[in-house]
């Protein structure tokens, strides 16, 4: 019935490509990856707004990540294709007509659309200015006929709906093959495998240490101890080049008192933190995909010595 529509499903879908040897290219082209396929089935009067939907689903995706400068393509009706023309014009008119109601810019590749309909590509543009195309939203005519799906209108008669295909990151592996170059492996705190890491001066203080990861781990945190014998300095220097985004100085003073002496690897010393305050806005932080910045207690000149 046109009351259950629009109807959507999603999956993340495995398929393989034999690619020949000399064209693989990392987690740019291999010969099996994911892709994150979605398919609206709708009326032709919720099109438009079914669009506008997965564009703002898209740009909330992207801009996530770090991804917010984009090239909007809107691809029209090649020379071979199937479906009406009046289908064609009203399914191009939803997407020029989404992309104006989001104030978008966008440019037109006249004739690029599928055969079975038109589409807009997205591609993102990384840290040194390269376009990867990744998302698309596609019209397609074609398969809702071929596999004969009907639904009964308003008026009692019985019509084959639109189906709209989405991806929004493409391929997985691609994407994040993207990611990892356009951050050149500094992942921001959400992402990092390990967001903090605990450093223990003494031997004395890896219990509490223990304990301090233990409660952020049931937070949903990724925290680690240290496990090495080296100097802190060292300390440092390991969990810098690692990029470990959130380190945690752990000495004796700071077990007696139940604090941590915050140091974040992009902006230097933080301060001295209770260890639930410290774990609330790292959690914070992690839910709004955020780096750590909040200042802590900073010793005065006559409490350092």
């Amino acid at each position: 019935s046109y009351r259950d529509l629009p109807f959507r499903w999603a999956e993340l879908g495995t398929v393989y490509r034999y690619e020949r040897s000399g064209t693989l290219h990392g987690l740019f082209r291999v010969r099996g990856f994911t892709q994150d396929d979605a398919h609206i089935f709708c009326l032709p009067e919720q099109l438009q707004s079914e669009i506008v939907d997965v564009l703002k689903l898209t740009q909330s995706i992207l801009t996530r990540f770090g991804f917010n400068k984009y090239e909007l393509m809107v691809s029209t009706r090649p020379d071979k294709s199937v479906g009406s023309d009046k289908i064609w014009d009203d399914a191009t008119a939803a997407l020029v007509g989404a992309l104006d109601e989001l104030g978008w810019e966008y440019g037109k590749d006249e004739g690029g659309g599928a055969f079975y309909g038109p589409k807009i590509d997205l591609k993102i543009k990384d840290a040194i200015g390269r376009t990867w195309q990744c998302s698309t939203v596609q019209c397609d005519f074609n398969l809702p006929e071929r596999f004969g799906l009907e639904y009964v209108s308003a008026e009692g008669t019985k019509e084959v709906p639109i189906m709209v295909h989405r991806a929004i990151f493409g391929s997985l592996e691609r994407f994040f093959g993207i990611l990892i170059e356009n951050c050149a492996g500094d992942l921001p705190f959400w992402l990092a495998p390990t967001q903090m890491k605990l450093l223990p001066v003494t031997d004395s203080v890896k219990d509490y240490c223990d304990e301090v990861a233990a409660k952020a781990n049931k937070m949903g945190l990724r925290v680690e101890v240290d496990r090495g014998n080296e100097r802190l300095a060292k300390q440092i220097r390991n969990a810098e080049q690692g990029r470990i985004p959130v380190m945690a100085v752990v000495g004796v003073k700071e077990m007696e008192q139940g604090t941590l002496a915050v140091r974040s690897r992009k902006e230097g010393d933080l301060g001295s933190f209770n260890v639930d305050d410290l774990l609330s806005e790292l959690k914070r932080c992690d839910n709004a995909a955020e780096e750590m910045t909040k200042m802590g207690e900073v010793p005065t000149k006559d409490e350092e010595n």
